[in-house]
């Protein structure tokens, strides 16, 4: 399986970057890893909602580049579904048995995504109703991306 994550903008803090790395290896073993990042535009102080949507449409423009046809994509938003990381895992596992080879994740800057992106997506996830900054965003999905993998191959992993 090749697992692709799209996303906004890149991780300057080297404790994410180690973090990524991390689980980077550990997927190694388990699925092909692309990672994309696409530019994110400055976002003014005060911007408008006008400003705001021009910004995101930029964004949803580099992201769509990306996008492929072929792919289950995977948006990840705020208002999407909230699996638990059984049913994740399963909903991994069975696509790789429908004969999906690519899955790909959508993570938005600190805006978000464009409603482009939304309809480009084949199914929107949230891990929460909280709000992260996308560079932990990251972090969090490539480590349940993990997690569902030790299950599927019922692997033991931290509850």
């Amino acid at each position: 399986m090749k697992i692709t994550i799209i996303c906004v903008g890149k991780i300057k803090e080297d404790f994410y970057r180690k973090a990524v790395s991390e689980y980077e290896k550990r997927l190694s073993k388990y699925c092909r890893l692309e990672i994309i990042e696409v530019q994110d535009e400055k976002t003014p102080d005060h911007a408008s909602l006008v400003v705001e949507e021009q910004i995101k449409e930029k964004e949803a423009a580099r992201i769509l580049k990306y996008v492929r046809e072929d792919a289950c994509v995977y948006a990840l938003e705020i208002e999407g579904q909230k699996p638990d990381s059984v049913s994740f895992a399963k909903e991994i596992n069975q696509l790789g048995i429908q004969g999906k080879s690519h899955i790909q994740f959508i993570i938005g800057g600190s805006l978000g995504l464009h409603q482009s992106v939304s309809k480009a997506a084949d199914r929107s996830i949230s891990f929460s109703n909280m709000t992260f900054p996308h560079q932990l965003m990251r972090v969090i999905l490539l480590e349940q991306i993990y997690r569902s993998y030790r299950i599927i191959m019922g692997e033991p992993y931290h509850k």
